[in-house]
């Protein structure tokens, strides 16, 4: 982690900045340096609503551990998404019981998306006693509010706002990486997919004022960051909320003649909302990264209508075809749902023929769980167990021997690599992406770190590719 804590605009909040430093005193009283324990669940817009935090921890003086016996204070970063993830929370909330009964004075912080559902809330407040501040995806920025009252000796400190129409600009942020950030765009989502519970938890889009996205990105690079990936639930659909057309293009385009950002990335985009403007700059801006994520979440026409997704099979096989024409090289991936109520094996095969059309370079696949709340929950889901992991289990053999054969395309050739660190799995290789988001390992001293090098790939795996650096090609 590094501690390049700072601001994310010109400007601080006087209020946030006096309660901030009146936390510090309180710690600076302490007989040893406080300590914060932060674990996040989900997207990369939770990530970066947690640096976020973890900045606002740093400014009150806590320093951060592995490790939650050691904590004097423990944030959870929820997730509503899936079902599963909000099953890890519990269970591991759960456990953090027996840390607060040995030390009273541990403060135990859950926030998030799953806290914006009200049967969530009120579990915690009835069978987690021990959880002393609960609050929501509209309110990170209360957090040292809330963190004070806690110090200040009140017992419970709750605080959830249904709907919010502000952004909260200028908060401290802790990145969790030297070299690559990632830079929030825009909040919520207007979609309202029928299995989806992100508008419900994350409210209407708000798109961020483009000064202040450009601002924050420039001083990045003068820190010397080389990559940025922009963060909102449907970031193409940038400045819409404005009123601004192509808003999201414009600002590819702007990111682009920044200096010393090497990389633009971002997630997540909409098919519907996918303008040939927004092709126009990925193909022409230089640093944009040629990689596209688009979730198609299923193949079938009668299935995305009743997810309520606003296309069809035929037109997102069209715009795939847009897309390849006119970014020569691009890597595609995508997310698709099993299972869908309704779904039959018919639905399920024309996903399958998709796959083999587009032959996307990697895919995050999910079989469907209902999210009570969403419109999905209400409908039969008539879908099997059996059928469900039967139809993912073909969905992976097909699309893995379709993620390996694009692997093995790359085998004899150069590509560039931001050197992003050392492989977890095998501290002897250094690791890093490729423009087209493919993952390299390679030989090298730490020196390289932070740098894009180029290498040679000399073995191609389905999940990875093996490189050699190419001599003399390797400083910046």
């Amino acid at each position: 982690m590094t501690e390049k804590a700072g601001l994310c605009g010109p400007d601080g909040s006087a209020k946030r900045k006096k309660t901030l430093e009146e936390i510090r005193k309180i710690n600076g009283n302490k007989e040893s340096l406080p300590l914060a324990y932060c674990v996040v669940y989900g997207c990369q817009q939770n990530e970066a609503d947690m640096e976020n935090i973890r900045g606002m921890l740093a400014e009150a003086g806590y320093a951060f551990t592995d490790n939650p016996s050691n904590a004097d204070c423990i944030v959870v970063n929820t997730c509503a998404v899936r079902e599963g993830a909000e099953t890890r929370v519990f269970g591991n909330v759960g456990a953090f019981k027996q840390i607060k009964e040995a030390r009273p004075e541990l403060v135990i912080c859950i926030c998030g998306c799953m806290m914006q559902q009200e049967k969530v809330v009120n579990k915690i407040k009835k069978s987690f006693y021990y959880v002393d501040i609960v609050f929501g995806t509209h309110n990170i920025e209360k957090f040292p509010e809330l963190l004070l009252k806690k110090l200040k000796g009140q017992k419970r400190v709750f605080e959830i706002e249904q709907e919010s129409e502000r952004i909260a600009e200028d908060m401290p942020v802790l990145r969790d990486r030297e070299n690559m950030a990632k830079v929030t765009i825009m909040y919520g989502c207007n979609n309202f997919c029928s299995y989806c519970i992100v508008p419900y938890t994350r409210g209407r889009e708000r798109s961020r004022d483009e000064e202040k996205i450009l601002h924050e990105i420039k001083l990045l690079a003068q820190q010397g960051y080389k990559e940025v990936t922009l963060l909102g639930q449907n970031v193409n659909s940038y400045g819409n909320d404005r009123g601004e057309k192509n808003a999201f293009a414009v600002l590819l385009s702007k990111i682009n003649k920044i200096d010393g950002i090497e990389r633009i990335r971002f997630m997540s985009s909409h098919p519907k909302d996918f303008s040939d403007e927004t092709i126009a700059a990925i193909a022409e801006c230089e640093h944009v990264c040629k990689h596209i994520h688009l979730a198609m979440q299923s193949g079938s026409s009668r299935i995305l209508k009743l997810m309520n997704r606003k296309y069809d099979k035929e037109s997102f096989l069209a715009l795939m075809e847009k897309i390849k024409t006119s970014i020569p090289g691009v890597s595609l991936t995508t997310d698709i749902i099993v299972g869908f109520p309704g779904e039959t094996d018919e639905d399920f095969e024309e996903t399958v023929e998709v796959l083999e059309k587009v032959r996307f370079d990697s895919i995050f696949s999910f079989i469907y769980s209902p999210r009570e709340g969403t419109p999905a929950a209400n409908m039969e889901d008539n879908v099997s167990k059996e059928e469900k992991q039967k139809h993912f289990d073909r969905l992976l053999e097909v699309q893995n021997r379709i993620t390996h054969e694009k692997a093995l395309e790359c085998l004899g050739h150069t590509f560039t690599v931001l050197t992003e660190g050392r492989s977890k799995e095998n501290g002897e290789y250094l690791t890093g992406h490729t423009d087209g988001f493919k993952l390299v390992h390679f030989k090298g001293d730490d020196s390289l770190i932070g740098k894009m090098v180029k290498v040679k790939i000399v073995i191609a795996r389905t999940w990875y590719l093996m490189g050699e650096l190419e001599e003399g090609e390797n400083n910046e």
